[in-house]
């Protein structure tokens, strides 16, 4: 089954997972290419190495470097809601932050049917 990448955007307008990627590509090339292809794999159905964590967030793990995680949500059954990355390091820090954006995004979403998501590109 496909699906739709969405990012999450908060309600002063930032997107915290393009922030992050655009940290990781300007540190790690290779990292930042390995982590756009998990995502391109798990829009087409393939989530390979995920596991849910909390509250509506799951944990796609990519196997490289210090262990980069990108954390999301499946919403409506075909929308992949990107909502931060990180690594094993700061595991613990950006699933909490992944969860509270996740209460947002859910929050304003019951007050406006037309949510912000940014589209992702492939």
């Amino acid at each position: 089954m496909p699906y739709t990448a969405k990012r999450y955007q908060t309600e002063n307008g930032e997107v915290p997972y393009t922030d992050w990627m655009k940290k990781l590509r300007r540190k790690d090339q290779t990292a930042a290419l390995k982590v756009d292809s998990r995502i391109a794999r798990a829009m087409g159905g393939n989530f390979g190495d995920h596991k849910f964590e909390r509250d509506g967030v799951w944990e796609l793990r990519v196997d490289y470097g210090p262990g980069y995680r990108v954390y999301y949500s499946i919403e409506d059954g075909e929308i992949i809601l990107l909502l931060i990355g990180g690594n094993k390091k700061t595991q613990t820090a950006d699933l909490d932050k992944a969860v509270s954006y996740l209460q947002d995004f859910k929050k304003r979403s019951k007050n406006d049917s037309h949510q912000k998501c940014e589209v992702a590109e492939k």
